[in-house]
């Protein structure tokens, strides 16, 4: 895993972390962050909003399916791609 990884990573789990005040060891990479009840719609909004503006990426309508949002790994492999890296 490449450094930017970890650093998108990190940075994924502690918003998430923060976001919903969910001990952090209980995030773990492959959690399915919306069926497990972390987040919901209204939630979804906000994270698209903060993977924008901290990652400088601009997700399109096409972007907007489960499988790009479901885990911090998703999240962190959307994050790569919109960047080009």
């Amino acid at each position: 895993m490449s450094t930017d990884a970890v650093a998108i990573k990190g940075k994924v789990k502690d918003y998430i972390q923060q976001a919903t005040f969910v001990d952090r060891d209980k995030i773990r990479d492959d959690s399915l962050i919306f069926k497990e009840g972390y987040f919901d719609s209204m939630g979804f909004v906000v994270l698209i909003t903060y993977l924008e503006e901290n990652f400088g990426i601009k997700t399109t309508d096409s972007d907007l399916v489960e499988e790009n949002f479901e885990s911090i790994n998703a999240i962190t492999d959307f994050v790569i791609r919109k960047n080009g890296n």
